[in-house]
């Protein structure tokens, strides 16, 4: 059959008898490539578990295996001639017999039998499995879990605390000297991302040697240079005749005079170059200023000393670049005694938690296959389970996974690893133009160094790895295609590749790229509401006026049915653009991005929201931890405010401020329980979350307010679905807390305020809504129109603290004032691979658009067209565009294909309507499952009168109860004078055990009620004491404990000890948690006790008060319990 030359390259490339190393443009379609090679791979008979896939993400783990999974599930129910056809376009040639078809039927059913599952996993993922299944070699633990961002944060600032007040402080302090932030997280968090780097406290004199310096070279030895001993006199003559002279000369006096000569440091040189030498922006920066100081004037003034003073300046001149080499070689010698510390003890903890941060799985796995001892048996072991090898986005990988790739696949060219009769092949697919990710390691010169060494391993045993490209896109139109090559023109490809060369798959897909003018920075002062925030822009500045330019040209698109093309198979057809279409892309989360989100949300467009998200930002996430705060603290009258006024509640301002301005000096939860008017359906919720708070873990007191008090749907209705991603956030974050410590409510609600958490929202399936991401997070999507609006003037900046040197020494960043030539070299290569880097990112942010690229900006350009702005424009004037009116402007478009006339008013065929059965329409019947048991006491309803004391008080009531409770059971059944010993040893053995102050006043009420006459019938012999029960509720099983039973011929009674503070004067006083619970237990002994008369009553400790409680009552409180 005759295919398309881009569809032939796609079928060579799949070949799975040869070894491939694949360069793949934006669009050309390497995940088919991908999948098609495995399908084949599996076609030929190769066991499922013999190929392992390495993919950069686990979303494009994912991605292919469904692919994967379609295509064999697909051919499993095709018919002979289509699956004949099926394979003929996967690339298989010659006859196609029954057997074949047989067994491409069956390869879904083998994929997905297979032991543990397709290996297509990310390259952490494979290291991970690796060390669990040889964790004894490797070094770690058989559980061990990784490491999350935030734990890292929390034991790397333990760590520190630790060096700091331990006897290694000295250590510590030396860092400090030269740390000038507050925070260390972002250096001890490099210092552990290049951990292997470190070895040892350094090398002094090889630290040395790097900056140019002598071993030993010291500030006494620097100082030796400049100072002769004659410089006292050289100033007492100096500073008279500056304080004479000009204004200038005076401030120099000031400055010389300000110096003490007698400190022979580093320092007082410094001072010295402030006043004698050149700035850094001079013509001859740091050079002395021989002649030009001081003024003329004074120079005249000066005489024969001026002579002594040119030699001084001269002297600190030439000791300048001594200075700064000591200063870096210092600074860099503090770093690694620093980390020789840090380190182990980084390690140490990580072992003692059981804990791999993402870089421990690569070094583990890398040092486990290099590893004399065991790496053989290793690779002995993974030999007879790897045959064929697949690598993803290549340009992607760092040098310590290519080194962990290399050592899996170096058994395929050696020794009895190239066995005979079985075809071992590697496959790597990557673009160097899409590398990206340099800030996770990324090394795109990795990509051509890797294929040099796999082609010489190859050729070592007769064979070849065939080197290849996909040229075309299936993704882009041609219009955008040349646009992209003219941006890039030869000369100005640094960072990409050299040979650059893109075609269109669909050579007649219509296309346009429009590039709107910039918007220019305003000229009217930006004098904002006084009220606003102070961190808010003005309404009349350029991101904000670019914002809603860009929110409203997308409106205006949409109502005035602009259309995209839609490709079908006999060619196109349109169809008028939604939201879901559009995607606009940013270099960074900054200020246009948040507007750009505002802005489209203003004009009624359907917004997906942003790519990350910062939980304690989430609107929902706050109303939710105000609510917990209060449940914390009762006495937290502002978040308790906040709660509210939240869609949980629903208050609107003049409720919350009617129950606020007039309560006096009560707390406001005091108010409420006493609010009349106030909602009984708020007050009962609060009451039963705050009877529950102390008993409940924080994931699931959050599950009892989202899921029985409804508390998601209503957060959801009012702010939309996009506040079910922070909800879910904050429960994983909840359960994360519980694994690592002791849960409880106010722990946290501390753990949530110690760190920021941010989260990856996944927005390539986002519906129909339009998309505001990073240019990073949209690599791999595409869509028809592609909006640019960050292509301004940016600044280069560097956060990297740590530069390796020549000598794979790490040496530690110093201010660009005081580098030495070591470290500026090393800078300036970091420097041009972040520009290198950008120009790649704005490669990626360009092809992510198939139809339509829209390019704008706001303020300031480079004047060097460095900007993307200024790159785009120049390949725009290169393909030869148009002046466009865009309503709001003029500007550019360069245009191919048709985008008016009859074609674009052409209509698809409407889709015939496919009806759904009724079955698929209705919810399928969930499995039985055991209910789970509901607890008298966990009915809701308040417990206590309003007044009594809430918080810590609470918590020692609730204590005092449990004690008296204990001395209740046990007592009765004593001879009285058995009792006091008695309940002396119950309190001081109960865990945790009663305080001494408390045993005697607790004793002495439990014997009070034990002698008071009117309660003899209920502790007299024969009563039974915590007689546990159980029965139905409503379907539900009922299960609880009642503390006196009293049961005779006729009648049943049950008696609850109560210990409240506050006691009602009448059973229609009774809170209405405790006439549930009472409710609930004679709705159980009507059940156990069928016939006979029920009584409740409740036995008042503090009073000894015998209150029977009505059976009315009763039954009607529980009645009104919310059972879920």
């Amino acid at each position: 059959m005759t295919r398309h030359d881009a569809t032939e390259r796609q079928v060579q490339a799949a070949d799975p008898a040869n070894s491939t190393w694949l360069g793949a443009n934006a669009g050309s379609g390497k995940t088919r490539v991908l999948t098609d090679r495995v399908a084949r791979l599996l076609l030929n008979r190769v066991p499922p578990q013999r190929i392992l896939c390495l993919t950069y993400t686990k979303a494009a783990a994912s991605e292919m295996q469904n692919r994967l999974f379609d295509r064999l599930g697909g051919w499993a129910m095709l018919g002979d001639a289509d699956l004949r056809h099926a394979l003929r376009e996967l690339g298989v040639d010659g006859p196609i017999e029954t057997a074949l078809l047989r067994e491409a039927r069956r390869l879904f059913a083998r994929a997905i039998e297979t032991p543990g599952g397709l290996k297509i996993q990310t390259i952490h993922s494979f290291c991970a499995s690796l060390l669990r299944r040889f964790p004894l070699e490797a070094g770690v633990s058989p559980q061990f879990t990784e490491m999350d961002d935030r734990a890292a944060r929390r034991l790397r600032a333990e760590i520190v605390e630790e060096l700091a007040d331990g006897p290694e402080s000295a250590v510590f302090a030396g860092l400090a000297r030269f740390h000038t932030d507050e925070d260390l997280d972002a250096l001890t968090a490099e210092i552990a991302g290049q951990r292997d780097r470190f070895s040892g406290a350094g090398d002094a004199d090889a630290i040395w040697r790097q900056f140019g310096l002598a071993p030993g070279f010291d500030a006494a030895a620097l100082m030796a240079q400049v100072l002769t001993g004659t410089e006292g006199d050289l100033m007492a003559r100096l500073l008279p005749a500056l304080r004479a002279g000009s204004s200038n000369d005076q401030k120099d006096a000031v400055r010389l005079g300000a110096l003490d000569l007698t400190r022979r440091d580093p320092a007082l040189l410094a001072g010295l170059e402030a006043v004698f030498l050149n700035g850094s922006g001079a013509k001859q920066p740091f050079a002395a200023k021989i002649g030009a100081f001081p003024t003329k004037a004074t120079q005249a003034a000066l005489g024969p000393a001026l002579d002594d003073l040119h030699a001084l300046m001269a002297r600190v001149e030439a000791a300048r670049p001594h200075r700064v080499a000591l200063a870096a070689a210092e600074r860099t010698l503090a770093l690694h005694r620093f980390a020789a510390a840090f380190l182990p003890r980084y390690a140490q903890r990580k072992q003692a938690h059981g804990w791999l941060d993402f870089d421990d799985l690569i070094l583990k796995a890398r040092a486990l296959l290099t590893d004399p001892g065991v790496a053989q048996w290793v690779l002995f072991r993974l030999d007879g389970g790897l045959d064929h090898i697949l690598v993803d986005e290549a340009q992607d990988t760092s040098p310590a996974q290519w080194a962990v790739i290399e050592l899996l696949a170096q058994e395929f060219t050696a020794g009895r690893g190239a066995r005979e009769g079985v075809e071992r092949t590697i496959f790597v697919v990557g673009d160097k133009k899409q590398s990206i990710y340099s800030f996770q390691g990324a090394d795109p010169g990795g990509f051509d160094r890797m294929k040099a060494a796999f082609g010489e391993r190859l050729r070592g045993i007769d064979r070849a790895l065939v080197d290849l490209t996909l040229d075309y896109s299936f993704r882009s139109s041609p219009a955008i295609l040349n646009v992209v090559d003219l941006t890039f023109p030869e000369g100005a490809r640094q960072g990409l590749d050299r040979d650059m060369l893109h075609r269109a798959f669909h050579a007649d897909l219509p296309g346009r790229v429009d590039l709107w003018p910039v918007v220019e920075d305003s000229e009217k002062p930006e004098t904002g509401d006084w009220a606003d925030p102070v961190d808010a822009l003005a309404e009349e500045h350029h991101t904000v006026r670019l914002a809603r330019q860009v929110a409203a040209s997308i409106r205006a698109m949409i109502d005035r049915g602009e259309t995209i093309a839609v490709k079908t198979q006999g060619g196109f057809t349109r169809r008028k653009l939604r939201e879901g279409d559009v995607l606009i892309l940013v270099q960074r989360r900054s200020d246009l991005f948040h507007e750009i989100i505002r802005a489209c949300k203003a004009e009624g467009l359907e917004v997906a929201g942003a790519d990350r998200l910062k939980i304690g930002g989430e609107l929902a996430v706050r109303d939710l931890t105000a609510l917990l705060s209060f449940l914390a603290l009762p006495e937290d009258d502002l978040s308790l405010a906040c709660a509210l006024r939240s869609p949980l509640f629903g208050w609107d301002e003049a409720a919350l401020y009617r129950l606020a301005a007039y309560r006096g000096h009560a707390w406001l939860w005091e108010a409420l329980r006493s609010a009349d008017w106030a909602g009984t359906e708020t007050k009962l919720t609060l009451t039963a979350l705050r009877d529950e708070a102390d008993f409940l873990r924080p994931y699931e007191l959050l599950e009892r307010i989202l899921t029985r008090h409804d508390g998601r749907r209503r957060l959801i209705a009012r702010l939309g679905d996009e506040a079910e991603d922070g909800i879910d956030a904050l429960l994983a974050q909840a359960l994360a807390y519980e694994r690592t410590e002791v849960p409880s409510l106010t722990g946290f609600l501390g753990w949530l305020e110690s760190d920021e958490v941010e989260i990856k929202r996944q927005l390539d399936s986002a519906g129909n809504r339009l998309r505001v991401m990073t240019v990073h997070g949209a690599k791999g999507l595409e869509a028809p129109v592609v909006i640019l609006p960050d292509t301004a003037a940016r600044q280069v900046r560097i956060h990297d603290q740590l530069y390796p040197l020549e000598n794979g020494i790490i040496a530690w960043k110093t201010p660009a004032e005081d580098r030495p030539p070591a470290l500026a070299a090393a800078h300036e290569a970091r420097v041009r691979r972040e520009e290198e880097e950008r120009a790649r990112l704005l490669y990626v942010a360009m092809t992510r658009a198939e139809q339509w690229l829209i390019v704008a900006a706001a303020g300031k350009l480079t004047r060097d067209g460095s900007d993307w702005y200024s790159r785009i424009a120049a390949g725009l004037d290169r393909a030869g565009p148009v002046a466009c009116d865009f309503g709001f402007a003029t500007g550019l478009r360069y245009e191919l294909g048709n985008w008016g006339g009859a074609a674009a008013d052409a209509r698809p065929a409407p889709a015939p309507t496919l009806a759904l059965p009724d079955w698929a329409k209705r919810e399928a019947q969930r499995p039985a499952r055991p209910p789970q048991p509901l607890s008298p006491s966990d009915l809701g309803g308040a417990k206590v009168m309003p007044g009594e004391a809430g918080g810590m008080a609470a918590e020692a009531a609730m204590a005092r109860g449990t004690w008296l409770h204990l001395l209740l059971e046990h007592l009765p059944d004593a001879p009285p004078a058995n009792r006091p010993a008695l309940a002396r040893a119950l309190l001081s053995r109960c865990d945790p055990p009663t305080p001494e102050a408390e045993i005697d006043s607790l004793r002495a009420e439990a014997e009070a009620l034990l002698a008071d006459p009117r309660l003899a019938p209920v502790f007299a012999p024969g009563t039974l004491a915590e007689v546990p029960f159980s029965a139905d509720l409503n379907g539900r099983p009922l299960r609880g404990t009642i503390d006196r039973l009293i049961v005779t011929a006729d009648h049943v009674c049950a008696v609850d000890f109560k210990t409240n503070a506050l006691i009602p004067d009448r059973p229609e006083d009774v809170p209405e948690g405790l006439l549930r619970q009472m409710g609930a237990y004679g709705h159980a002994l009507a059940a156990i006790h069928p016939g006979k008369r029920i009584e409740t009553a409740i036995l008042w400790t503090r009073t000894g008060r015998l209150m029977d409680i009505p059976a009315t009552l009763s039954k009607a409180a529980l009645a009104r319990a919310p059972l879920p």
